[in-house]
C-alpha cells in the first residue's frame, strides 16, 4: 500500500476493502460558527462562505461550478481539497451521491434533499434545536441504510466551514480532551477556544442529545445516524480528519458499537501538531500521502505546507482510489491530482 499509513489497526481495514466496489457521499451543511471571524480560511471572503459547500459539490460532479461563477480556488491558486476528491473518484470510477443536510445554499446538480437547516453560531447560540437534532440522526440512518447496501465500502465525507470548531465543542462537551485540527497553516486556537468556551458555558449536561443541540453542527448528527443506519457487515470510511472523531464521538453515544467503521484522511492533518486525531479517533485511522509537496505546482504544494490539508472528503477519496485500483500508488495519484488542476487552473484562466 505505498502511500498509505495506519494506525490502531488500519492496516487489517484497508486489506478488508481493498478491491471492492466503493461508493462516495458528500454530506454538506452550514454552521453560522463559520462567521465568526478568523475561524476558517473556507471560502475566499465571508460572503462567499455559503457557497462553499455546494460550489464543492459540484466541483467533485462537473469539474465546475454553477452556483458560483469561480473555480473554487484562492486568488494565488490554492484549490479546494475538492480537487482531490474529483480526481480520486474520476481515477476509478466510484459514483457519488451529495447530500444536502442543511446548506444555506442548495447544489445544482442532482442530490439528496433533507430539509435541514444550517447550525446557529455556538458561541452565541445553541446550534439545533433537539427535535432537529432527532431529524438529522433519523434522515441520517435511512441514507446510511441505503447507501451503504450499494456498495461493499461506504465512504462518506462532508463539507461545513467552520465545521472543526464544532467538532471539538462536541468532543469537549462529551468529555474529551480533543484539540481539532485547521484548514489555515495556522491554527486560530485562541478564536476556536474562546468560541468553544462560550458554547460549553450554555451546557449543563453530558447527556448526548443536548450535547448536540448546543455545540454541534447538522453534519455530526446527520453522518452519526448514517454510521447507526449502516449495516454492520459493510466498512464504513469516514473521509475526513478530526470532525469525523467527533462524529464517532457521538455515534457512540447515541449507541454504536460496531466495529465497522475507519477514519480516511491526509498525512497533512496527522502533521498538524496543534491537533490530536490519534489520540481522539477511537477508532482505525488510514492516512494517505499523496506527495503533493513534490508537485510541479505551487499551489498543491500548499498543502504540504498547513494550508487546507483535508476537506470534501479528499483524503478518504483517494484512500478508495488507491485501494480500488484506479491510482495504485502515491505517484499515479500526484500525477492525477496535477492533470486535474492544470485543467481547472486553465478553465479559471478562461473565466
Amino acid at each position: 500500500m505505498d502511500g498509505i499509513r495506519t494506525y490502531g489497526g488500519g492496516e487489517d481495514f484497508a486489506r478488508r476493502i481493498e478491491g471492492g466496489r466503493f461508493l462516495f457521499s458528500l454530506v454538506m451543511s452550514y454552521t453560522r460558527t463559520a462567521q465568526i471571524p478568523g475561524i476558517t480560511v473556507a471560502g475566499s471572503n465571508p460572503e462567499l462562505l455559503k457557497f462553499t459547500p455546494p460550489a464543492d459539490a459540484e466541483f467533485i460532479w462537473y469539474g465546475r461550478c454553477r452556483c458560483i461563477d469561480s473555480i473554487p480556488m484562492t486568488p494565488d491558486g490554492k484549490p479546494t481539497p475538492a480537487l482531490l476528491t474529483r480526481a480520486a473518484l474520476r481515477s476509478s470510477g466510484i459514483p457519488f451521491v451529495a447530500v444536502d443536510a442543511g446548506g444555506m445554499v442548495k447544489p445544482r446538480m442532482p442530490h439528496i434533499h433533507t430539509g435541514l437547516e444550517p447550525g446557529g453560531d455556538i458561541s452565541r447560540e445553541a446550534a439545533m434545536s433537539e427535535g432537529m437534532v432527532g431529524r438529522a440522526i433519523e434522515y441520517g440512518r435511512a441514507a446510511g441504510m441505503m447507501l451503504a447496501r450499494m456498495a461493499d465500502c461506504l465512504v462518506i465525507g462532508e463539507s461545513i466551514p467552520g465545521g472543526t470548531t464544532t467538532a471539538q465543542a462536541v468532543m469537549r462537551g462529551l468529555g474529551m480532551d480533543a484539540r481539532s485540527s485547521s484548514s489555515m497553516p495556522d491554527n486560530p486556537v485562541s478564536v476556536k477556544e474562546r468560541a468553544v468556551g462560550l458554547a460549553l458555558s450554555r451546557l449543563h449536561t453530558g447527556e448526548i442529545i443536548p450535547v448536540l443541540s448546543q455545540l454541534a453542527d447538522p453534519v455530526i448528527p446527520f453522518i452519526s445516524g448514517m454510521l447507526l443506519g449502516a449495516p454492520g457487515d459493510t466498512p464504513v470510511l469516514l473521509a475526513g480528519g478530526t470532525q469525523m472523531a467527533a462524529v464517532l464521538a457521538a455515534a457512540r453515544a447515541l449507541g454504536y458499537g460496531g466495529k465497522n467503521a475507519a477514519i480516511g484522511t491526509t498525512r497533512y492533518i496527522l502533521d498538524d501538531s496543534t491537533a490530536n486525531l490519534l489520540d481522539i479517533a477511537g477508532a482505525p485511522v488510514i492516512a494517505v500521502d499523496p506527495g503533493l509537496g513534490g508537485s510541479r505546482y505551487d499551489g498543491l504544494r500548499a498543502y504540504a505546507r498547513g494550508f487546507a490539508k483535508e476537506g470534501a472528503g479528499g483524503g478518504g477519496s483517494m484512500i478508495a482510489a488507491m485501494l480500488g485500483g484506479g491510482a495504485p500508488d502515491a505517484a499515479r495519484m500526484l500525477r492525477l491530482v496535477e492533470e486535474e488542476y492544470s485543467r481547472a487552473v486553465a478553465l479559471g484562466s478562461a473565466a
